[in-house]
């Protein structure tokens, strides 16, 4: 697991934009995990810009997001099908038939989890996984005592990641208590894996699912399993952390 600790989230998201803008250039037809809510708002935004600006070509590009809320359709505002049309795709060139986002509308919901998986395989497996980390540890919306192999499937959301969401919400009555989410074993399987984690909110769970024991009480612990893991956090999120040195050590001997 690479630790990448810098001041400020704009310059981690460029390092991140420069990890996805070099697949991209060497795998124009890349499969890209994407995340929502609202911290990787920044990177979407770098690569807007680098679409816009530096020609950064989408057009052959996969993506699968993580997760969807169960029982909201594609066009609801709190979808997560509309905030990657309103965040992401509408700016740049993808191909609206190469997005994937589970169907939270779907009547069977099994199927439609193993039509997830199914569609992720087809595609070659995921090349690059972006992801963010709840206040409690959770990757996707694996809440603490998911399985470290589980698959695509339905899952209920904690009190915690209730009140952590509540404001994208007018009334509490409004708010799904399920989603259909990404298992933490599809998203070990991924080549790359780049977590964002921004402000003093998250530094206690960086600092377990780093340096902490591996445990499904901290579900994304579990990407000290990956082979190539990388953890952008700024100062707050990583203030907590024992090793900051070392993590800076290690990033300053990289080759350039």
């Amino acid at each position: 697991m690479e630790v990448i600790l810098k001041s400020d989230p704009e310059s981690l998201c460029r390092l991140a934009a420069d990890m996805i803008t070099d697949l991209m250039q060497r795998k124009p037809d890349a499969v890209l995990g994407l995340a929502t809510g609202s911290t990787p708002l920044k990177l979407y935004a770098e690569l807007i810009r680098r679409h816009r600006e530096e020609g950064l070509d989408f057009s052959r590009v996969r993506t699968f997001n993580l997760d969807e809320y169960v029982g909201l359709g594609p066009d609801h505002p709190q979808s997560y099908a509309s905030y990657m049309r309103n965040h992401f795709f509408s700016s740049v060139n993808v191909h609206p038939d190469s997005t994937h986002i589970p169907n939270g509308f779907t009547e069977d919901i099994p199927a439609e989890c193993a039509a997830y998986e199914q569609a992720i395989q087809d595609a070659g497996g995921i090349d690059l996984q972006i992801l963010g980390i709840g206040t409690d540890g959770h990757i996707g919306f694996n809440e603490p005592t998911s399985s470290l192999t589980s698959r695509t499937r339905i899952k209920t959301l904690t009190a915690r990641t209730l009140a952590d969401n509540a404001r994208f919400f007018e009334q509490e009555a409004d708010q799904p208590h399920h989603v259909i989410t990404m298992g933490i074993g599809t998203i070990l399987e991924s080549r790359q894996a780049v977590l964002l984690a921004f402000g003093d909110s998250k530094a206690d769970a960086i600092a377990q699912a780093v340096e902490g024991p591996l445990t499904a009480s901290v579900p994304a612990s579990a990407l000290q399993l990956h082979p190539k893991a990388h953890v952008f956090v700024d100062e707050a999120a990583g203030s907590q952390l024992e090793r900051q040195d070392y993590y800076r050590w290690v990033y300053d001997q990289k080759p350039r």
